[in-house]
């Protein structure tokens, strides 16, 4: 049963993280769009590929790792209240919450790579027209 149980809870993990991720591209995505003109600027101004792709990269890792640190607060927060409200005790293990927060930074750096990509590739002179 315990078995059973963890297998559940690991495959509901596994969608989540997936949806967060699909999340995560989508918001990427539009940040791109909203800011071509001012990739076109950089590139125009002497950005590489590697740079535009490093600042994506770079910000959809810190929104994943932030609203991985939100979640997991609030996890923890969750637990405390109920080891202070009802006879079960839970235990909050350092590395657990290390390893929550890493796992989110990861799944952003993963999702964030298209959306960084699709920046990079742009090309500065159509970039800069676009309205």
């Amino acid at each position: 049963m315990t078995n059973a149980l963890t297998i559940m809870l690991a495959a509901i993990a596994a969608i989540s993280l997936v949806v967060g991720g699909i999340g995560i591209t989508n918001i990427m995505l539009v940040s791109v769009v909203e800011r071509t003109q001012e990739i076109g600027l950089r590139k125009a101004l002497g950005a590489t590929q590697e740079d535009i792709l490093l600042q994506f990269a770079i910000e959809a890792v810190i929104l994943a790792t932030l609203g991985g640190a939100l979640g997991t607060a609030l996890g923890v927060t969750g637990v405390t209240l109920v080891g202070w409200y009802t006879p079960l005790k839970g235990g909050g293990i350092g590395g657990a919450i290390a390893l929550a927060v890493g796992v989110s930074g990861s799944i952003g750096l993963f999702f964030g790579i298209f959306p960084a990509r699709q920046a990079a590739r742009l090309d500065p002179i159509v970039a800069l027209r676009t309205p």
